[in-house]
């Protein structure tokens, strides 16, 4: 592994355990490209110190990393506050159409006629716009995490093997099992700063700087502050910074900065944190009276049939069967064949894909190579190229280097 960038030093001695040390955390520390993160970007705002900056002993980005690696804290409470600026026009709703349609959630057409509080089709609201959630945890068989909406609330709780969604708006219910042994339901929407650094910070090598950027306060907390910066050209990402609880390790804050500059991106951090273990109580939960509850096993169609949604999901996959990542560290572009001559699928094609490729094209970058022509659908993180021929490359990278990819394919 490459070593990481820091202005401290090491003796002789340490350095054979720092070495094993950063084999052991590599999986914490990666830059963020390829185009899985634009569906799971969710962000806030920059500032990420509460108020002063506290004096703390002096660490190395290594240790820091460790600590991260290390923390084993299970048993917490608090309230996270975040927003999205992917630079994205308004939808006018599209994007929720497009997402309950995808989940086969309520709105999207299947034979099924799924749940307003399945967690599937609810959590996505996250990746756009200002939220605020409460989060609990105790151990890996009690979690829960409510989503405020002003007069409204969502509820998603783990509860050993009981998964329930509770959406008030509608007084839906929707309920699963878990299966032995089962992580927390809503792991695959990153909703805490520690979601947020477990999927960015994942392995460390010679495209990446890791730097500790001094120290902060967060809810009320010491912390230091991890900066992890590409050192390619031709990046859209300019640093991502991570809020570290002195104590325990725990992330506070996660910040992610474009290139561009800016609002941050992604800025996703408690504004209230305790870890203490929680009530008991806090995990226990009865359908209301009248509330219309939805199994799992009943959300779908009849056996044999596909599920509501399914049809766009399983174009979509066929096509991402042969993806590939060219480029390396922080210019990594994801790019696969969909099979599909004319580029952008329209509205004539049918279907969830047909809206959208009618939706990218709108305000889509018409472009040209050697590769022939495209679209680039561009956001201020994740840019993807649609050539005509059907072929995809996105990353967390500049039009011209997607350009420059499709060409070099050829």
């Amino acid at each position: 592994m490459a070593p990481i960038d820091s202005d401290d030093s090491t003796t002789a001695g340490e350095g054979e355990e720092l070495r094993a040390g950063r084999r052991k955390a590599a999986r914490y520390v990666v830059p963020i490209a390829v185009m899985g993160v634009a569906a799971a970007t969710i962000g806030l705002v920059p500032a990420l110190a509460d108020s002063g900056d506290p004096d703390l002993p002096k660490v190395t980005a290594e240790q820091l990393i460790e600590k991260i690696a290390k923390s084993d804290v299970e048993q917490l409470s608090g309230t996270v506050r975040i927003n999205t600026d992917l630079g994205l026009p308004d939808l006018g709703g599209l994007e929720s159409g497009l997402m309950s349609g995808m989940s086969g959630g309520p709105g999207s057409g299947g034979d099924g006629e799924g749940s307003a509080a399945d967690p599937s089709a609810k959590l996505t609201e996250l990746v756009s716009g200002s939220h605020t959630l409460r989060v609990a945890a105790d151990g890996p068989d009690r979690q829960k995490l409510s989503l405020m909406e002003n007069a409204a609330e969502y509820s998603l709780i783990h509860n050993g093997k009981d998964v329930w969604g509770y959406d008030s708006q509608s007084n839906e219910v929707y309920h699963s099992t878990a299966p032995d042994g089962a992580e927390r339901p809503e792991k695959d929407v990153p909703a805490t700063p520690k979601d947020f650094a477990d999927q960015a910070l994942k392995s460390v090598d010679d495209t990446t700087s890791v730097t500790v950027g001094g120290t902060a306060q967060v809810a009320g907390r010491d912390a230091y502050r991890l900066v992890v910066e590409p050192k390619q050209d031709g990046s859209t990402v300019g640093a991502i910074t991570v809020a570290v609880d002195a104590e325990t390790g725990t992330p506070l804050k996660f910040t992610l900065t474009p290139a561009s500059g800016g609002a941050a991106v992604v800025d996703v951090g408690f504004t209230k944190v305790s870890f203490a273990k929680p009530d008991a109580s806090t995990f226990d939960f009865t359908p209301p009276a009248g509330a219309k509850v939805t199994e799992a096993d009943e959300a779908g169609t009849s056996a044999g049939a596909p599920e509501p949604g399914r049809k766009a999901e399983d174009d979509l996959a066929k096509g991402m069967d042969g993806l590939k990542v060219i480029g390396e560290g922080w210019n990594s572009i994801a790019t696969f064949d969909t099979g599909a001559q004319g580029g952008l699928p329209t509205g004539s094609t049918g279907g969830d894909l047909g809206g959208l490729g009618g939706f990218l094209g709108s305000f889509g970058d018409q472009v040209k190579g050697d590769f022939g022509s495209g679209t680039v659908f561009k956001t201020r993180l994740v840019n993807a190229l649609i050539t005509d021929d059907g072929k995809v490359y996105a990353g967390a990278v500049t039009k011209d280097a997607l350009v420059k990819a499709a060409d070099a394919a050829q």
